[in-house]
């Protein structure tokens, strides 16, 4: 997470002076997935009957906690977003999620769904399926963490991340090449930003 958060402790008072709202790791993560939802289609798909729907667009679940439990709002086209769109998007369905006033249309019809049980302090947990959704990405608390850099051992902030997939449409080499999708995007963001 070394990257990401480098950018955003250079860059977070001009985002937020420009944006009006703050600049947090969901974007990156949302924008992380897009790209590799991209590359991996079977993960951007659903099961309905005996058909597989593999989904042309991207509008992803993000789980939100509320004092009645965890509701899981969909931003639409987020591929279409800048990083400030996601950040507003993201921070306006948190608020309805609270306050309550979300629509069942808002809670309906995601392609994937991102959810992170490390605000809470999770280290590692496995997330539940959002059918007919058939992959759900849980993030989890960045900790300091020991790594072997160029024959060194330096410290690094660092996120466990857990994919759980309907093993029906996505095998495991599928989801093995979108964590890593997921995880070259965040040590690199400028890929997704790039496109590369």
């Amino acid at each position: 997470m070394s990257t990401i958060m480098n950018v955003r402790n250079a860059y977070k008072d001009a985002f937020e002076k420009r944006h009006g709202v703050k600049l947090g790791f969901m974007s990156f993560f949302a924008k992380a997935v897009v790209a590799a939802l991209k590359d991996i289609p079977a993960l951007n798909a659903e099961i309905e009957g005996g058909d597989i729907i593999y989904k042309n667009h991207y509008d992803l679940g993000v789980a939100v906690g509320t004092e009645k439990g965890l509701v899981v709002p969909v931003l639409r086209d987020v591929d279409t977003l800048s990083l400030a769109g996601i950040e507003k998007g993201i921070g306006a369905l948190g608020k309805q999620a609270r306050d309550g006033t979300l629509s069942l249309d808002q809670l309906q019809g995601g392609t994937f769904t991102i959810t992170n049980g490390g605000i809470y302090g999770s280290l590692m947990s496995t997330p539940i399926l959002n059918m007919p959704q058939v992959g759900i990405l849980g993030m989890h608390a960045i900790k300091d963490r020991a790594m072997v850099v160029n024959g060194q051992v330096v410290v690094r902030p660092m996120m466990y991340l857990a994919l759980s997939y309907d093993h029906r449409i996505v095998d495991g080499k599928e989801a093995v090449t979108f964590l890593v999708r997921v995880k070259d995007g965040l040590e690199d963001p400028q890929r997704f930003v790039l496109e590369v």
